[in-house]
């Protein structure tokens, strides 16, 4: 596979990106190294484990991060209801030290994703996301599975990679990662889309919108990104549900009103949802879109994001 027939298989699947994220895919992939994706909440950093997924038709198996994250949630867990039954019906029929040593076998080890993913016979696509959201001490134990493609269970030892898989952790920079992650990894940085990229994904995604409609709202997008009144920036996924909301209502034209309807699908706080009026519509003044109308030539004019022209 070189980069046109990778960045085809994600055209395929209504990924849109650009040639520099498609060789770092798959260069990362040919060599079999993981790859750190960072970049601001909703720019499409989990999207690429999943679209990879899909393109090299491989089992996506993922491990979201949160803080207390340890490696009986990620790695493996004993079965300890199933030992405890074992003990008391074999413990008068089996040797003592027979006995222990069977308790820690495959029979009574429960997979987590970690593990899941290294003992897969068919290689698959790893995602360990949102990573900045465990604790440095998770952090430091992925080091291993990372740098070595195994992990070890102390009652078993150490167990290797039957295939190696595709492995993408994605991070909002909430905390500063450790440096000895970043050396065994790959590095992307993905930024919100431009307009036209926007416009592209929404014709992608939603493809019975007209082009009218998609460039109005990824320039609305575009607004409220750029403001600083709005404190949780619209996500890619936020876009498309604002898009499908429109669509819903047989919108084809982003009016002031039509943006104040839908707005709770794009904006997910009130203090943001009062912000947007200044964004989008200067002030609450509504335009319509029909700007030439009692407008003397020559007039101050205020900005209206939702169409991206000016109104009196």
């Amino acid at each position: 596979m070189d980069i046109p027939a990778l960045q085809a298989r994600l055209d395929e699947a209504k990924y849109i990106c650009g040639g520099d994220v498609a060789a770092t895919l798959l260069v990362a992939l040919r060599l079999g190294r993981p790859l750190l994706i960072e970049g601001p909440a909703g720019v499409g950093k989990t999207e690429i484990a999943k679209v990879m997924a899909s393109a090299l038709d491989r089992e996506l198996v993922r491990l979201q991060c949160y803080e207390g994250l340890d490696e009986s949630k990620a790695l493996y867990e004993w079965n300890y209801q199933k030992q405890l039954l074992s003990i008391q019906v074999q413990m008068n029929r089996r040797d003592a030290d027979e006995l222990t040593r069977s308790l820690f076998s495959d029979e009574y080890l429960l997979e987590r994703p970690l593990l899941r993913a290294i003992r897969s016979e068919k290689p698959v696509v790893l995602l360990i996301d949102e990573i900045d959201k465990a604790d440095e001490e998770f952090e430091a134990f992925l080091l291993e599975l990372l740098s070595e493609m195994q992990v070890t269970i102390p009652e078993v030892g150490t167990i290797p990679a039957r295939s190696i898989p595709f492995v993408v952790l994605t991070s909002n920079r909430t905390r500063p990662l450790g440096e000895a992650l970043r050396r065994r990894c790959a590095y992307l940085y993905l930024q919100y889309p431009d307009i036209e990229k926007e416009t592209a994904i929404i014709k992608a995604k939603r493809p019975n919108v007209g082009e009218h409609l998609a460039v109005q709202v990824a320039q609305a997008i575009h607004s409220l990104r750029e403001s600083e009144s709005i404190l949780k920036k619209p996500s890619i996924a936020e876009t498309l549900d604002w898009t499908s909301a429109l669509e819903a209502l047989g919108i084809r034209d982003l009016t002031m009103d039509a943006a104040r309807q839908t707005m709770g699908f794009v904006l997910k706080s009130s203090e943001d949802m009062e912000a947007a009026g200044d964004v989008l519509y200067g002030q609450g003044r509504g335009c319509g879109h029909d700007h030439d109308h009692g407008h003397s030539h020559g007039q101050d004019h205020e900005h209206c994001g939702a169409c991206g022209r000016h109104q009196a």
